[in-house]
Order: structure tokens, then C-alpha cells, then sequence
């Protein structure tokens, strides 16, 4: 294959001429040669893939992952693109790439789910700003200003400027604003209190525990609240441990089938 700079007019000025090169790939069987051929195409036009991927530097990914997709991108358009539907490779791979490029940012840099409506918001609110601190750097724009500028109502402005914040998250170990001993986001949130739990299950219980018989509740509490063994409980009431166990089960299961019912 002989790349040749192709003399006609071209977004990119150092588009190569593979017109030809496009001609023979499509003639070619599968095998060795057509391979050959199309990987020289697709080094060829990497240059305008990687001037394509570096529009998207500033969005928060990096720069080497954005050239890896709109490498896919390109061998995805060689792949696809047919010379005998008359028109330019380039005006086929340009829209080919980019569309790999926003797909990438859709699919895997939001960390929140933002609905479309909202991200083409952040994307016109975003070059916006870039546009209106071109004049006046030191500052940032007012939600009026970038909304007269962009035709969008004052809501829309801030919906887009929230969700510019949306393609990352801070960690919860990363340290707290204004800390100065290592004090994380971590720290500043709650933790469930096992208390709670106790606290449902007594209340799930008090009015099954005040259905039993006077004899059945003071079991209980000699057993659970007094952690008295059964033995020590059947001591006490005069009566046989095993007599104090089926009483202790009975009740348990009993109260435990009611509380199931319920909570179905």
C-alpha cells in the first residue's frame, strides 16, 4: 500500500488518500493479504482518529483511554464502509468515530444515571461556559447569562450545571473539606444501630407477650430477662424443668407464628 496525501480539501490536511487502497480491501478474499491491507488503512487514518479524540480531553477521562475508543472506532468505520456507495471515507468515519466517543461518556463515565434530556443539557450549558469565560476568564458565568446565551429557560441552566458534577464521584475515604487530620467523608456518616432492631422486635412482640397467661409472661421474663435456667425457674414455681421447657416453647413459637403472619 503507497499512502498518498490526498491534495483535495479536507478537515483534516493530512488525510490520506486510500480511495484505491478501500477498492482492493472490498476485492480481496478473507485471508493474510486482506488483513494486511486493512490494518495499513486503519494506521493510516489514526492520526485524524486521535485529533477526533482529542476534542474530549477536558471531560474527564483520559486521554489515552479516549484514543483507544476512537481506535475501535476507526476499524469499526474500515470495517463497515463500502467505496461503492460513492462517498468519502472520511465524511463516513469522522461522525463513526465521534459517535464511538459519545457512546464511551454514555455508557461508562456517568457515575450517576442522568436521563439524555439532562446530559444534552450539561453539554450546552458546558460550552457555554467555555465560550463566555473566553472573555472574562477570572469569572463564572450567571445562571441568567448562560441561560440568554443558550436560549434556555434559568431551570434548565441549573439542571445542566448539576449534572456536569455527574461523571464522578469522590470517594467516601477521600478526606473532608477544610480537614486537616485525615477526617474522610466515611466519618461523617451514619451507622446502623443494632439498638433498633431490638426495639422492633419488642414492639412486634408486647402485644402478644401481654395475651399470655400471668404464669406464661413470668416465665419468660424469670427466663429472658432474669437469665434464670430452667432448672433454677422450676425451683422457684415448684414445678418440673420439663414442664418449664414446653412452656418456654409453646409460647415462643406461638408468638413467633404471629408475628410471621402479620408481617405477611
Amino acid at each position: 500500500m503507497s499512502t498518498r496525501v490526498s491534495t483535495k480539501h479536507h478537515p483534516h490536511d493530512d488525510a490520506p488518500d486510500t480511495a484505491r487502497d478501500f477498492r482492493e480491501l472490498a476485492a480481496l478474499p478473507p485471508g493474510p493479504e486482506r488483513d494486511r491491507l486493512r490494518d495499513e488503512i486503519v494506521e493510516a487514518w489514526l492520526p485524524m482518529a486521535e485529533r477526533i479524540a482529542g476534542r474530549f480531553r477536558s471531560r474527564g477521562e483520559s486521554y489515552e483511554d479516549l484514543r483507544q475508543v476512537a481506535a475501535l472506532g476507526l476499524v469499526k468505520a474500515v470495517d463497515r464502509y463500502d467505496p461503492e456507495r460513492g462517498k468519502a471515507f472520511e465524511s463516513y468515519a469522522v461522525p463513526t468515530v465521534t459517535g464511538e466517543i459519545k457512546r464511551h461518556f454514555r455508557d461508562h463515565m456517568w457515575t450517576l444515571h442522568v436521563p439524555r434530556r439532562v446530559q444534552d443539557l450539561r453539554n450546552r450549558v458546558r460550552l457555554a461556559c467555555r465560550d463566555l469565560t473566553q472573555s472574562a476568564p477570572e469569572q463564572r458565568p450567571s445562571v441568567a447569562r448562560i441561560a440568554e446565551y443558550t436560549s434556555l429557560s434559568e431551570e434548565d441552566v441549573k439542571a445542566g450545571l448539576e449534572a456536569l458534577d455527574s461523571f464522578s464521584a469522590l470517594s467516601l475515604d477521600a478526606e473532608a473539606p477544610g480537614s486537616s487530620d485525615g477526617y474522610s467523608l466515611a466519618d461523617a456518616l451514619g451507622a446502623s444501630d443494632p439498638a433498633l432492631d431490638t426495639v422492633v422486635d419488642r414492639e412486634a412482640v408486647k402485644p402478644r407477650l401481654a395475651a399470655l397467661t400471668e404464669r406464661e409472661r413470668t416465665i419468660l421474663y424469670m427466663r429472658f430477662f432474669g437469665d434464670m435456667t430452667q432448672s433454677r425457674i422450676a425451683e422457684e414455681l415448684g414445678i418440673s424443668q420439663m414442664h418449664v421447657s414446653r412452656i418456654i416453647n409453646r409460647c415462643c413459637e406461638r408468638m413467633r407464628e404471629q408475628v410471621m403472619r402479620d408481617v405477611v
